[in-house]
């Protein structure tokens, strides 16, 4: 991937990865265009980040992907990469009396179909460009979930089978379609405590590792993969599953 004199949007790029993605993207020359929630978050970067754009936008409202795709091709009409970062994990219990559906929901409607709307409305412009990016962010979790986090590790591994797909579809157009599973990583997702776990990987490490492989040729299958993320995201393959996943959901 060229990671220079690109225009990039990433959602969720005022936290966690998708800060980190924007701030490396930025110091790189590119012109960075973040998509959050939160807006004092947004004036905070962007104000650290000159040139950086910021735009608000909940991912699970309609009309605020419209407002984001119509603000982004006025201003940035040669926009060549789309990062779909923003995501949310919470945990749920489906062995209770009562079970939080609308928990579940709101993490597929972010996680999920709030990347499918973009990602649709964007094709168009990314089309026209000489060549473009789709980054799209799942988990190690996609791979071997977690029983405590079920819905979000789903989504996960909906949107690597999704990628898979797109990938195919878009092979005869000058898009290429990357997948980034993170493993466990010391950020915000889960919680505040996750952001100081000392199991977790560093994000700087993490994004150091990320720039790394994304400036060499993406492999066929378009995975980028850390080194702590293997061991999930070929835990089926190698037979290591039955392991991997006990120790992640103990009895």
């Amino acid at each position: 991937m060229l990671l220079t004199d690109r225009t990039i949007l990433i959602t969720g790029g005022t936290s966690g990865i998708g800060r980190g993605l924007a701030e490396t993207f930025h110091q790189l020359g590119n012109q960075v265009i973040i998509a959050g929630r939160r807006q004092p978050l947004i004036d905070e970067i962007t104000a650290a980040c000159p040139g950086m754009h910021g735009v608000q936008v909940n991912m699970r409202d309609p009309a605020a992907i419209a407002h984001l795709v119509d603000e982004v091709g006025a201003l940035f009409p040669d926009l060549d990469v789309l990062v779909n970062n923003a995501g949310i994990s919470r945990l749920e219990a489906w062995d209770g009396d009562t079970i939080d559906i609308a928990t579940s929901l709101s993490i597929i409607e972010t996680n999920i179909v709030g990347v499918l709307r973009l990602t649709a409305a964007l094709l168009p412009t990314l089309g026209r460009q000489p060549s473009a990016t789709i980054i799209t962010t799942t988990s190690g979790l996609a791979f071997v979930p977690r029983s405590n986090f079920p819905t979000y590790c789903a989504s996960k591994a909906f949107l690597h089978s999704w990628l898979q797909s797109l990938r195919h579809q878009l092979r005869h157009m000058p898009i290429e379609v990357i997948e980034l599973p993170p493993p466990y990583v010391q950020t915000e997702l889960a919680g505040a405590l996750q952001a100081s776990d000392p199991a977790a990987m560093p994000l700087a490490d993490y994004l150091a590792e990320v720039f790394d492989l994304l400036q060499k040729p993406a492999p066929d299958n378009g995975e980028i993969l850390v080194e702590r993320v293997k061991a999930l995201r070929m835990a089926l393959q190698n037979g290591s599953y039955p392991q991997i996943y006990a120790n992640l959901n103990p009895a």
